[in-house]
């Protein structure tokens, strides 16, 4: 059995290959990839609801219209 051929000396043998050729094996090589790649499922991800689940309850709609009259009660200001 022969041994497996390194990037590398693939790499070397690509660059020797007319343009055309190189194109013919972006084609031919393309859809393997594609094939490939469907098949790796993806990781599953840890939700982000509940991220801030420790910070208390969620402010009220009262508390969060007082908190912007408290932001904005200056804007515009007159000395900039």
């Amino acid at each position: 059995m022969s041994e497996p051929v390194s990037l590398e000396e693939v790499l070397e043998l690509v660059k020797q290959l007319p343009p055309r050729d190189k194109v013919r094996l972006i084609a031919w090589v393309a859809p393997q990839i594609e094939d490939a790649l469907a098949a790796i499922q993806p990781k599953q991800r840890k939700s982000l609801w509940g991220l801030c689940r420790d910070l208390g309850p969620a402010p009220s709609a009262l508390e969060i219209d007082i908190a912007r009259n408290e932001m904005w009660s200056d804007f515009p200001r007159q000395d900039i």
